[in-house]
């Protein structure tokens, strides 16, 4: 299973970095409209924070101060630094995840969710459906905006 982990996680962020680099104008990164509110910088912002705190300093032991509140207010970061997000992002959780044994999946994450105890393999199942959640809003929001434009 690790190595499951390792694949879809590399595969994952790939194309988070890929959705992230299509955007034609920069501008658009930033778009929200209606009842949208976050716009997909954000998106990605908030999930480079997310894989580097819940995986890299909570599995994988890194140093990481975490600012969920900056990873939905910032604005107009360059594209070049969200991209240099992700690749640090990546290098962190698929560091964390090689760096582990089999039977680290079934021990306990160290922090509760939902005011429960879950186990590591679990918490890497929940943070992989979280990033391919907000991996499809990211992609509507590029494919919505680009048309647009």
């Amino acid at each position: 299973m690790k190595q499951v982990f390792v694949d879809i996680y590399s595969r994952d962020i790939d194309k988070l970095k890929a959705e992230i680099s299509m955007f034609k104008d920069e501008t658009h990164l930033w778009q929200v409209t209606g009842s949208i509110s976050n716009a997909a910088g954000n998106l990605c912002l908030h999930l480079a924070g997310n894989l580097c705190h819940f995986i890299g300093l909570h599995i994988g032991k890194t140093a990481y101060e975490r600012n969920r509140d900056a990873e939905f207010s910032l604005k107009d970061i360059p594209v070049e630094t969200l991209i240099s997000k992700i690749d640090q992002a990546r290098a962190v959780v698929i560091g964390a995840l090689e760096k582990m044994q089999e039977e680290d999946l079934e021990k306990e994450f160290p922090l509760e969710w939902n005011g429960e105890k879950k186990t590591i393999g679990f918490m890497l199942v929940h943070l992989s459906s979280h990033l391919g959640y907000h991996l499809g809003q990211i992609n509507y929001l590029r494919r919505m905006f680009e048309k647009a434009a």
